[in-house]
């Protein structure tokens, strides 16, 4: 059985080749801020693991994040070269994927109480 990193639940933003690239930019962005692709490349080029990551492939990542709507465009911001360079910070939906990756949600369910797992179970089911 493979060994797995991180200790919460699997989603599919963090599935697959591009799982690692996803998770250094929500959590760039959670850490650091609204910041441009630019900004993002610097900050995940000093990880371990993705010193190498190309900026195009940095690029791809937010468009596709954005797409989905774990990111969105907050503004626009002059760059040295003259160049307009778009924005980016979390969507509610991101943080929500960066909290349910860190959390176990076996750990979860034996710390909840009966009144609040019914209402996480009413949001879920859309039923109140």
């Amino acid at each position: 059985m493979a060994w797995k990193k991180h200790k919460g639940t699997d989603l599919s933003v963090f599935k697959g080749r591009e799982a690692k690239l996803n998770r250094a930019i929500l959590q760039t962005l959670a850490t650091k801020g609204p910041q441009t692709i630019y900004d993002m490349h610097k900050q995940i080029t000093k990880q371990r693991g993705l010193k190498q990551t190309r900026y195009a492939s940095v690029n791809k990542r937010v468009r596709f994040l954005e797409e989905s709507e774990y990111l969105k465009k907050i503004g626009v911001r002059k760059t040295k070269a003259g160049f307009e360079a778009s924005i980016y910070e979390l969507n509610v939906k991101g943080y929500l994927a960066i909290s349910l990756s860190q959390i176990n949600l076996d750990d979860f369910l034996k710390r909840v109480d009966d009144a609040t797992a019914s209402t996480i179970l009413g949001a879920i089911t859309g039923t109140t």
